[in-house]
């Protein structure tokens, strides 16, 4: 059953940038006058300005290693003044962020509308440009340097298991084939090595390009993300005050698998299937204020489309 909140659809949006599921986040996080809240994924500040403006007395740190996120982070701390912090960092390395006390913790993976639209990073292949896909261009490297030197277990695991492309063979051998040739440099190249390696016959009848799940899979590995996700979320369950609230938005099984398990793992619960540890054995630190995840509903999704496949889980630290 979907919870009734209060409508915060009104709440002014950064230019280009829409947050997901901001109405039942708000609900959940029910912004008060002294708390503190952690925004690990600032991205383009929606969920940051939308808790801001929820209660005048609320405060703000929000986390990004993304250096363009600085950029947009400057007006918001310009009309918050004493109330807005943002630290330049990866998520993936919470636990060296010295502060805590948080009332409320929101993660929104995957990427910002600002990354996947703009050209230059690599993201897409809609338009020709060098292929990137780095979340902090001032560390790691490009992904065209990783697909040239990667091992080929280290390409496998992008394909197959992070992209869970059915054709990760044809697809990883044609990556491993094209080195040194150039056309691992640039998303469209890519794109098209790696269409090409797809049957045709798979390919007609996809809904999706054919490159899209293995350039899902090399952006994960170059960035990181399940690694990311893994080490923050306890560093953010450490951050919390008693009765604090943690809301973490996942865009695909991948990034939703670790929260569900570690969700799972703080209110008591069997992890997966294969959990067999007696419930006596079981220490129960959290409740689960989403018995399943939450989804966007129809209007959400007709208005911002990108919103279609996140889900959001929450737990309340006891």
């Amino acid at each position: 059953m979907r919870l009734a909140l209060p409508d915060f659809a009104s709440a002014k949006m950064t230019p280009g940038h829409q947050p997901v599921l901001l109405k039942e986040v708000l609900g959940f996080l029910a912004p008060v006058a002294g708390g503190r809240y952690l925004d690990c994924t600032f991205g383009g500040g929606g969920h940051t300005r939308a808790i801001l403006e929820a209660n005048e007395g609320s405060q703000v740190v929000a986390l990004d290693r993304d250096p363009q996120a600085g950029e947009r982070a400057v007006a918001l701390a310009a009309e918050f003044p004493g109330r807005f912090t943002l630290i330049d960092k990866d998520f993936g390395r919470l636990g060296s962020v010295t502060e805590s006390g948080f009332s409320g913790i929101l993660f929104d993976f995957g990427l910002s509308s600002f990354q996947l639209d703009d050209p230059d990073r690599g993201f897409s292949f809609r338009t020709d440009a060098p292929a990137d896909m780095r979340m902090d261009p001032r560390a790691g490297v490009p992904a065209s340097v990783w697909l040239e030197t990667a091992t080929e277990e280290m390409v496998v695991r992008a394909v197959r298991d992070l992209g869970e492309e059915t054709h990760w063979r044809r697809v990883v051998r044609a990556i491993i084939d094209a080195r040194g040739t150039g056309a691992l440099g640039r998303t469209q190249s890519l794109a098209n090595l790696v269409s090409a390696a797809i049957p045709a016959r798979d390919r007609a009848l996809s809904r999706i390009h054919p490159a899209t799940r293995s350039f899902q899979g090399i952006r994960i590995a170059v960035n990181d993300e399940i690694g990311a996700i893994e080490r923050a979320l306890p560093a953010a369950f450490e951050k919390l005050l008693p009765r604090g609230v943690l809301c973490a938005i996942s865009f695909h099984s991948l990034e939703d698998r670790p929260v569900k398990q570690y969700f799972r793992r703080l209110c008591g619960q069997a992890e997966n299937a294969d959990d067999s540890l007696p419930n006596d054995l079981r220490v129960r630190s959290a409740e689960a204020l989403t018995r399943r995840p939450l989804t966007p509903e129809d209007g959400e999704v007709t208005r911002n489309p990108r919103s279609r496949s996140a889900k959001l889980r929450a737990i309340r630290k006891l």
